[in-house]
């Protein structure tokens, strides 16, 4: 888990939020790990069902069996 040590402050009646940058970086490798495991699971569930063959199907094919 990451953890944050933010600072608030109000201008103009809005709130901010601020953050050192190595925390930052933290919450933006964190949010792209996420994307990447989402695009996994995406890709293995399209996967699943694929047509697939044998290794010593394609080494025979390939005649790498010595």
């Amino acid at each position: 888990m990451i953890e944050l040590h933010p600072e608030t402050l109000k201008k103009d009646g809005k709130q901010f939020v601020i953050l050192t940058r190595e925390e930052f970086a933290a919450i933006e490798q964190a949010l792209a790990d996420g994307e990447d495991l989402a695009a996994l699971r995406a890709a293995k569930k399209e996967e699943y069902d694929a047509p697939g063959v044998p290794l010593e199907q394609v080494v025979d094919e390939l005649g790498l069996s010595g």
